[in-house]
């Protein structure tokens, strides 16, 4: 519970770090801003973080994020040297298989299909994470528990529920911690149309620390005019985090929306390039 408050406030000043990035607001002007000392402010944000509120605003600067793509590297972490970060634990190889459901599968709702599902603290929020034997089917951040397990639900209205962490979620939540190089395989047992699956298939390679946009995306599935469906789908997307939707921003450099709220976007994005480096 203490960190879904503690990220409440994080992502309130995130969305203020957003909004008035350009004149570089100073530590206490973000912790007045969450009604915190700029000490205790300070210590909560670096802790979640690894880096200093200062720090983290060059990894979701617009400019930056503009420069970033202008030059086709789009990495988060050019700067990591100047900044003096020191080496930290990188996602080398977390591979994600998709194995489409059968179009059986996809017509009954989930028929025959048992599905465990569990609530999870992670470092955005309150998170619902649900598998079948064969994967992780769903994943979302969560406001309220009730509406998100209805929204499971929804996607699999004949399924059979039950709430327990298997070991399939269990390997799936090691992605929040900074020991990445210890994840099994994880797979992914979702429904999608042909374009769907595509689309996200395209996301699972753009890799930790690094953006893309809606027309690369478009153009890795050799449609390149179908920048518009191909967002459509990226906001589909039923496996939040895992599928990363939230490394896809505007060719403009602007971060864009995203269906579990821009400000965890942002906050998304720095926290994955304070974990990785160049």
């Amino acid at each position: 519970m203490q960190k879904q408050v503690d990220f409440a406030r994080i992502r309130k000043a995130i969305g203020y770090l957003s909004e008035n990035y350009k004149s570089q607001p100073t530590l206490e002007q973000v912790a007045e801003h969450v009604h915190l000392s700029p000490y205790h402010f300070q210590r909560m944000f670096s802790s979640w973080a690894g880096v200093s509120p200062k720090q983290f605003l060059r990894y979701i600067s617009i400019t930056h994020a503009k420069k970033l793509l202008k030059e086709d590297k789009a990495s988060l972490l050019d700067t990591t040297f100047e900044l003096g970060l020191s080496s930290t634990s990188r996602l080398h190889d977390l591979f994600i298989d998709i194995e489409g459901m059968t179009p059986g599968e996809y017509k009954n709702g989930g028929e025959n299909l048992a599905i465990n599902y569990s609530f999870v603290e992670s470092p955005f929020g309150n998170t619902i994470v649900a598998s079948t034997t064969k994967g992780i089917c769903y994943m979302a951040f969560v406001n309220d528990e009730e509406s998100s397990l209805k929204s499971l639900k929804d996607q699999y209205p004949n399924a059979q529920f039950q709430n327990h962490r298997d070991q399939i979620q269990q390997n799936a939540i090691l992605v929040f911690t900074q020991d990445w190089s210890r994840l099994d395989k994880i797979k992914l047992h979702i429904k999608g149309t042909d374009f769907q699956l595509k689309v996200w298939q395209a996301l699972l390679t753009i890799p930790m620390g690094k953006l893309s946009t809606y027309s690369n995306i478009a153009n890795k599935i050799d449609n390149p005019k179908a920048s518009r469906a191909v967002g459509s789908a990226i906001g589909d997307n039923p496996v939040a985090f895992l599928i990363p939707c939230h490394r896809v921003i505007k060719s403009t450099g602007l971060l864009g929306q995203y269906h579990w709220g821009s400000d965890r976007k942002a906050a998304m994005i720095g926290w994955e390039g304070a974990k990785t480096d160049d």
